[in-house]
Order: C-alpha cells, then sequence, then structure tokens
C-alpha cells in the first residue's frame, strides 16, 4: 500500500488557471489602490483557489511484479564448431542458476537456429522480437550468448537496459577458408573459362601454417583430385577448359590442418554447364537411297549442327566415258575429311556405305584410331553391310559391336526395345514417344529390312525379327560407336503406320555418344530444389545397394533407393542444413550443394564482440568471453556502468500492477467555503472600520 498528494480540479485546468489569474488580478487592484483589507482578500482568493484545485490523498493498492532478463542463445552453425557447445550448455546452466538468486527476477531464454535458407545469425530479430513480446518497464537486462558473428546488426533494437555480450570461442582460434569470387554458370566446351579463388586465414594463425602458400585439390564430377600449390591471400584466376557437355561439378578442397577451427569453409562446388557451341557431323552417304534425304533434314532441322553431307554419286568403277572436267559434281575430298581435319568432327555417320576404293584402308584405320581417341561413330548399314563389300570386312570391322551373317531379310516387322534396352538411356522410355493405335495402345510402324547380325561386344539395346540385333551400342577407348542394322528408320519420319521416335532415337543417339553425363549408363546424378534433393542412381544392373551421403558436419547415414523404373534408382532426401553433400553408390561419386557450400555462417567463423561493441556501449554493457569464466550477475542502478571484471549487471525496473486505487479529499468543501467566507468579512469590517 502506498498514498500520496495529487491535485484533482473541479474545473477543467484552463478555467482553473484563468480563475487564478483572475484573482491575481483583483488581489493586485486591490492593493494598488490602498485598501487594508488587500492582504484579507488575497487569503480569501487562495482558499478559493485551492477549493478548485481540490487537493487529496491517493492510496494504491500494488502488487509487484518481477523484473525480467532476456537471453537470446545463439545455436547457429557457427556455434556448432570446436567445443562451442560446451561452452554455451555450461554458461546457460550457470546463468539460470544465478538469475535463480536474484530476487524478484525472471529469466526468458530465446534459442536462436540458423536463419532460413542462408540468411546467416539474425540475432538482433531475434531480440527485438523477445523484446516485444515483453513490457519494457519489465525489461531490467538482456544476455546475448554468441560468437559474435552476426548478419543483422542493422536492426539492432533501441534497449531500455543494460546488453551484454556472452563471447564463446577462443583468443587462439585460427582458421583457413576457401572463396569462389567468380563462377559462370554456363562455358562452351573446348574454350577456357576462369574461375576466381582466394584463400584467406583469420584469427590466431600460427606461425608454422602462415607460409604464404597453401595446397588445393580439384576434382570433376567426382573423379580423382589433382593437388596445386597456390598463394594465400591472393585472387588466384584459374582457366578451366570442361571435359564434357552437361553438367559439370568441380569441387575445390583445401586440406584440413591441425589445430584449424573448421573445416566446413574448406571445400567449394562449382557446377557448369558445358554447352557445344556447334555440333560439327560429317555424313557420309554410300549411295543415293530414300532415307538420305531424311537423315540430312533431321540433322538440318537443329541450328546448333554444322552439316557436312556427302553422297557418291560416281563411284570409281562407273564408266560413261563422260570427262571428269564436264561433270557438275564435287570431288570427294578424302585427304581433308580423314587426314587432315577428322579431329575436328564429333560425329560421323555412315549411311549405307560399303567400300569401292574411295576411301583406302588407311584412311578407315584412321576412323578406328578416331574412335579410339575419344571420337564417335554411327553406321547405318543397308543390303551392302551384308555383302564382301562391307565395312566390317575393314578396320573399322575392329571396333564394330556386331558381325554380319550375310543374310538380308526383307520382312515387315516393328523394331522393340530389349530388356536391357529398357535400362539403357538411349531407349529407356521410347514408347513413350511411340503413336497412338486404333485400339488405343502406342504402336510404332514397321520397317521391311534388316540385317542379320550376331552381338560380339556391346549393348544390344533394339531388336528385330526373331529377337535379332537391331541397334547395338558399344565404347571402343575413349570413343563410342553405334550400328543399326536397317536402313529403314526412315519409315518412321515419313510417318508410316503412325510413324515412330526416330528424331528422339537420333537426339539420344548423339547426345550419347558425345558423352552427355545424362545418357550415360552408370551414372549418380543429384539434383537441389530448396533444401531437398532428388538423387538418381543410373545402371545397367537389375540392383543398386544403399546410398552413402556424408553430411556437411561428416556424419554418414545410408539411404535406400528405389526402382521408379528399369535402370533408375532414386531418393529423395531432406537436407537437414546447407552445405555440401557427398554421394556414393558402389564406385560412383558426386557432390552436390545445398545453398552454397560455404555457408554464409562460415564466412567467418573466430569470435569476436567487434560487431556488438556500438550496441553494448550505448547501455554501458560489457563482452566477456566466456572462456575466461561465466561472469556473476548484480543489480545496479540505472545510467551506471554495467559491467566490470567478472561481473555484468542488470537494472532493477520496480514494476508494479495496481490492484486498487482510493482517493479522499484532504480538506472539505464545506471548510473550504467557510475560511473563504470569513476571511472575506474579516476584509470587508476592517476597510468599513477605516
Amino acid at each position: 500500500m502506498t498514498g500520496s498528494v495529487i491535485f484533482d480540479p473541479l474545473l477543467e485546468w484552463s478555467l482553473v488557471w484563468a480563475a487564478v489569474a483572475l484573482a491575481a488580478l483583483f488581489v493586485a487592484a486591490a492593493a494598488w489602490r490602498g485598501l487594508s483589507g488587500w492582504w484579507l482578500r488575497g487569503l480569501a482568493a487562495v482558499v478559493l483557489l485551492a477549493a478548485l484545485f481540490n487537493p487529496s490523498f491517493q492510496q494504491e493498492d500494488r502488487t509487484p511484479l518481477t523484473d525480467i532478463v532476456i537471453l537470446v542463445v545463439d545455436e547457429s552453425a557457427s556455434q556448432r564448431i570446436a567445443d562451442r557447445p560446451d561452452q554455451i550448455a555450461e554458461a546457460l546452466s550457470e546463468i539460470e542458476a544465478e538469475i535463480a538468486t536474484l530476487p524478484g527476477t525472471e529469466l526468458r531464454v530465446v534459442p536462436l537456429g540458423d536463419g532460413e535458407g542462408d540468411q546467416g545469425t539474425l540475432l538482433m530479430t531475434a531480440l527485438a522480437e523477445a523484446m516485444a513480446e515483453e513490457p519494457r518497464a519489465r525489461l531490467a537486462g538482456a544476455l546475448l550468448l554468441t560468437d559474435g558473428q552476426l548478419h543483422d546488426i542493422g536492426v539492432a533494437p533501441e534497449m531500455p537496459a543494460p546488453l551484454h555480450v556472452l563471447l564463446t570461442g577462443r583468443a587462439e582460434d585460427w582458421d583457413r577458408r576457401l572463396i569462389i569470387k567468380n563462377a559462370p554458370a554456363f562455358a562452351i566446351l573446348g574454350e577456357p573459362v576462369t574461375l576466381t579463388l582466394r584463400i584467406e586465414d583469420q584469427g590466431a594463425v600460427p606461425d608454422e601454417v602462415a607460409t604464404g602458400t597453401a595446397v588445393i585439390q580439384i576434382a570433376i564430377d567426382g573423379g580423382p583430385a589433382q593437388s596445386y600449390r597456390v598463394p594465400v591471400g591472393q585472387d588466384l584466376d584459374l582457366p578451366v577448359t570442361l571435359p564434357h557437355g552437361g553438367m559439370n561439378v568441380i569441387q575445390f578442397t583445401l586440406p584440413t590442418l591441425a589445430g584449424e577451427l573448421t573445416d566446413r569453409n574448406n571445400a567449394a562446388v562449382v557446377q557448369i554447364n558445358g554447352v557445344r557451341d556447334r555440333l560439327r557431323v560429317l555424313l557420309v552417304s554410300g549411295e543415293p537411297h530414300s532415307g538420305e534425304r531424311t537423315w540430312r533434314n533431321l540433322l538440318k532441322s537443329d541450328s546448333a549442327v554444322d552439316l557436312v553431307h556427302f553422297t557418291i554419286l560416281r563411284p570409281p568403277e562407273k564408266q560413261d566415258g563422260v570427262p571428269v572436267n564436264e561433270l557438275s559434281l564435287i570431288a570427294f575430298p578424302t585427304r581433308e575429311l580423314f587426314i587432315d581435319k577428322i579431329d575436328e568432327f564429333d560425329l560421323i555417320i555412315f549411311d549405307r556405305y560399303k567400300r569401292r576404293g574411295i576411301l583406302p584402308a588407311l584412311y578407315l584405320d584412321n576412323v578406328r584410331q578416331y574412335v579410339v581417341d575419344g571420337g564417335a561413330v554411327l553406321v547405318a548399314a543397308g543390303p551392302d553391310f551384308a555383302q564382301a563389300a562391307s565395312l566390317f570386312r575393314s578396320p573399322l570391322g575392329d571396333i564394330l559391336p556386331a558381325e554380319p551373317t550375310s543374310i538380308v531379310i526383307e520382312e515387315g516387322f516393328t523394331p522393340e526395345v530389349t530388356e536391357l534396352g529398357h535400362r539403357h538411356p538411349v531407349t529407356e522410355g521410347l514408347e513413350a514417344f511411340a503413336p497412338v493405335g486404333e485400339d488405343g495402345e502406342p504402336k510404332w510402324g514397321r520397317w521391311f529390312r534388316i540385317i542379320d547380325m550376331v552381338s560380339v561386344s556391346g549393348s544390344t539395346v533394339m531388336q528385330g525379327i526373331d529377337e535379332r540385333p537391331l541397334l547395338v551400342l558399344d565404347r571402343v577407348g575413349e570413343g563410342r560407336i553405334a550400328l543399326l542394322g536397317s536402313d529403314h528408320a526412315w519409315l518412321w519420319s515419313r510417318g508410316y503406320e503412325g510413324g515412330g521416335p526416330q528424331l528422339e532415337l537420333l537426339r539420344r543417339l548423339a547426345h550419347w555418344m558425345m558423352k552427355e553425363p545424362e545418357l550415360e549408363e552408370e551414372a549418380l546424378i543429384a539434383r537441389a530444389e530448396g533444401q531437398s534433393m532428388t538423387i538418381t542412381r543410373r545402371t545397367l544392373g537389375a540392383a543398386t545397394g544403399d546410398l552413402e551421403l556424408t553430411a556437411p558436419d561428416g556424419t554418414v547415414s545410408l539411404v535406400p533407393l528405389e526402382e521408379t523404373r528399369p535402370g533408375r534408382f532414386e531418393a529423395v532426401v531432406e537436407g537437414p542444413e546447407i552445405g555440401l553433400y557427398r554421394l556414393r553408390e558402389g564406385d560412383k561419386e558426386t557432390v552436390i550443394g545445398l545453398g552454397p557450400s560455404a555457408p554464409r555462417e562460415f564466412e567467418t567463423t573466430i569470435a569476436t564482440g567487434a560487431l556488438l561493441e556500438p550496441a553494448v556501449a550505448a547501455t554501458r554493457g560489457g563482452v566477456i568471453r566466456l572462456a575466461d569464466g561465466t561472469p556473476d550477475l548484480r543489480a545496479v542502478r540505472a545510467g551506471r556502468p554495467a559491467a566490470g571484471r567478472g561481473w555484468l549487471g542488470i537494472t532493477p525496473r520496480e514494476a508494479y500492477l495496481t490492484a486498487d486505487v482510493t482517493v479522499t479529499p484532504l480538506v472539505r468543501a464545506w471548510l473550504f467555503l467557510l475560511l473563504g467566507a470569513l476571511l472575506i468579512v474579516g476584509a470587508w469590517l476592517r476597510e468599513g472600520r477605516r
């Protein structure tokens, strides 16, 4: 119970003050005129004005409220390195015990995790939100249990009480990090692209480490890493030439050094999509036929294809007596194409070609070597493939995946995808491109010729009559070769009996020969969308093992893969945190980054109070390292220093809740009236007697 004297005027304050001014004027006039009772008039005016002010005694029934101390506990990713979790747990326990000993004081603990996406540590946002939920009149102080690395200092709230920082980490901490300063999203194959890297040391770097150079390891698509020694603290321009089309995953890694704070920022992944400037294709047609124009139209329909097409119209054995200088034909530039410029082509197609002496065995052997060295050849066989002039009976036969039996079957049949073909990326799901027949079922049009062959190597992905090989794919050395055992694929393009997916088949064949990762038979592919990873394991095998997933913090988990369609096994994984994930299944490895490989939390990992010092100094608070011990908490008056050696201060607010208020006038109204009347009568009598 508390009491105080208050004034509760009977009129509006403006009228009361007007009455005061009027009374003062009248008293002054009486004194100026020399009236002997002017002072009695003045006392009477004072009494009447006091009645208007109505002095009262106010009694309040108050319930004292506790003071509130807010403790924001930074539990972001950078607080989970080294021994910081132990420091946090110990400090939290001691602060809770310390607050419990302070009378009338409560502790509000606010945990703070990682910001959504890659926003970093939103420490001040968490403090402002916690303050908004508490009355400012009860806030006695705020403690920030953090490493001092925050990313929203610009939204620091105005503090009505001291703000203190309890700093994790140690003064001797040091760290090395890898920064990718510049990396393009696309690059043209065969042309170098420049990446800009930088290696930085932070904190108290030991003398034996501060040598000015560091070893960096670079790996592409999870392959073997190569090591290079590069300078520290300087921008490094690294020219890179992509090895293949599609997505190229380049991983940079710094070996973890003894005593380093964390290795979470020692790795980075750059994903660059390799695109071909132009696809150079050489199409050699052995003779004019119905499907020749189809091949040409298919290849010319893509503006990114540079096509060189030669059709042999006048073979050497044709002797019609016409002089060569009178012919409007272009001589076949055999040497230029198959010796001088063969390496400039990405794909060579032999369409119904047979040996006629135009291409000597030396040139065909050069084509064979071109494939072994990484080139690609597609042979579209016609009836001549089964004869003595077959390409199989040339040096090119050493790398062909099937051998002709000299039998040509001319009979209608529908091409079918083999069991292996349903798992091979070139032909898997090809039925989805088939036209729909009258019965509502997908159906391809028929072909009417197949060259009887015996597969000797590679993968038979399509078959014809009596399961005879129709399309056989094989890898030779660094290159690839495909053999199509029919020259009637053009019937699909013409729409015969509904046609078929010749365009899609040719596109996949070309991409497979160009070694596009999306069409590799054995591949481990990961795609990220937000915090979710879609992992695809493609294989020609019937089953796969569990996926080994290594998280950014080093924890390893096994993820089962589910077969979604033949040869394709998938899993969807929610990444618990942003960073670099390593995936492995069997002998296939890959990496993927959720968000940046080195998140914002790990850009700077050395604990420091520099960012928070201005906000702390404004409230006369303090910054204390937990490595020096958890400080004591003391009560200090507002405006006084709130920090010292080994202690931090909070300001008691003495807030209360008023339960009841009683107001009692100090003087009764009749008493004011009586006193005023007596003084007025006294003034009248004194002046009348005079």
